[in-house]
């Protein structure tokens, strides 16, 4: 089993990972230390989290383009609220970014199933929507830090056996992530939505309702990190997470999840994202440059789509051979 996963896609990004881990680590010893790793693993944690939700829509054969509108859009409302009313309960305002996220994704997806909109098409007109909500919501206002509440900035931060909380809940969605698409008849819907939509249809397989509840997943784990987004940084403003949409389906691709839909698996998503994660806290400690990072990150995201697509690419099927071939397999045939 070792060997097999040694050899997977899975396995070797890992050993990319790693390789890149302890070689900033030979320059920089700091780097792997036991702090920091965990302090990479926290900078990393929202990623995972939208590259969870995202991986559900790419199996199904779409994309979502407006999960970092989303994002900025729940963050800014959460924080306006706890502006607002700064003794209000936590678990009121997490619920309600629980709720705010869920219904922006559900958008998305009754579109893509009731209409037969393109996702593409859809998304991309959301992201619009949902940004320019986020400014008419704040009227192009910042929320700052000291107009946040200590319990609202300090719930990320509370450390539990050492670890943030956001640690924690980026462990417990992807524990509840592998457990759901590895032994769920539900998860699995996704990869046969995906795989092949005709096959899943007279199988049972209700193809637009399955799109429908990854956009839905996908925009609740969206509104989750919007509040844990804003309270981390202790800022909302209109562009936050601006541009983050691409880095969320990078994680996904560079991880294994086929653009083309029903095949993918969360453990290489998470892993697609840690590489995003080591590859953005690392190009700063060996002094490249804020512009070279950009470069480096989007090089990476083209030669992950790439790779991605030559190993998908499967070999046509031969289901009519040539009138010369026919005739001389026929021909063999009678003598």
């Amino acid at each position: 089993m070792l060997k097999r996963f040694v050899y997977s896609r899975e396995g070797i990004l890992s050993l990319i990972v790693l390789a890149m881990f302890f070689s900033v680590g030979a320059i920089s010893p700091d780097f792997i230390s036991l702090s920091n790793s965990i302090g990479i693993f926290n900078d990393t944690a929202i990623l995972i989290m939208l590259a969870l939700g995202q991986m559900l829509v790419i199996l199904t054969r779409c994309i979502d383009l407006s999960v970092a509108a989303n994002v900025a859009f729940t963050g800014m409302l959460v924080a306006m609220v706890n502006q607002a009313f700064p003794d209000i309960n936590m678990a009121f305002l997490i619920l309600l970014s629980l709720v705010v996220g869920a219904f922006l994704g559900a958008i998305n997806g009754l579109f893509v199933w009731l209409l037969k909109v393109p996702s593409i098409v859809i998304t991309l007109g959301t992201m619009s929507i949902y940004r320019g909500a986020t400014f008419l919501l704040s009227d192009g206002a910042w929320v700052n830090s000291h107009q946040m509440s200590e319990s609202f900035i300090g719930l990320p931060r509370y450390e539990v056996l050492s670890i943030p909380v956001l640690c924690w809940t980026a462990i417990a969605l992807i524990i509840l992530a592998f457990w759901t698409m590895k032994f769920s008849v539900w998860g699995r819907n996704f990869y046969a939505a995906g795989g092949n939509p005709m096959a899943a249809f007279y199988s049972g397989v209700n193809v637009g309702k399955v799109q429908f509840y990854g956009f839905l997943v996908s925009g609740t784990l969206a509104g989750l990190c919007g509040y844990f987004w804003v309270s981390r940084f202790a800022v909302a403003y209109v562009d936050v997470a601006n541009g983050f949409e691409l880095q969320v389906i990078a994680a996904c691709v560079i991880g294994g999840v086929s653009i083309v839909g029903g095949l993918g698996s969360v453990i290489g998503c998470v892993i697609g994202a840690l590489f995003i994660g080591v590859v953005n806290n690392a190009l700063p400690i060996i002094g490249v440059s804020p512009f070279w990072q950009m470069a480096i990150s989007g090089t990476v995201i083209i030669i992950a789509v790439i790779a991605n697509a030559s190993s998908n690419k499967e070999k046509a099927r031969i289901i009519l051979r040539k009138p010369d071939q026919a005739s001389t397999s026929l021909s063999a045939q009678s003598h």
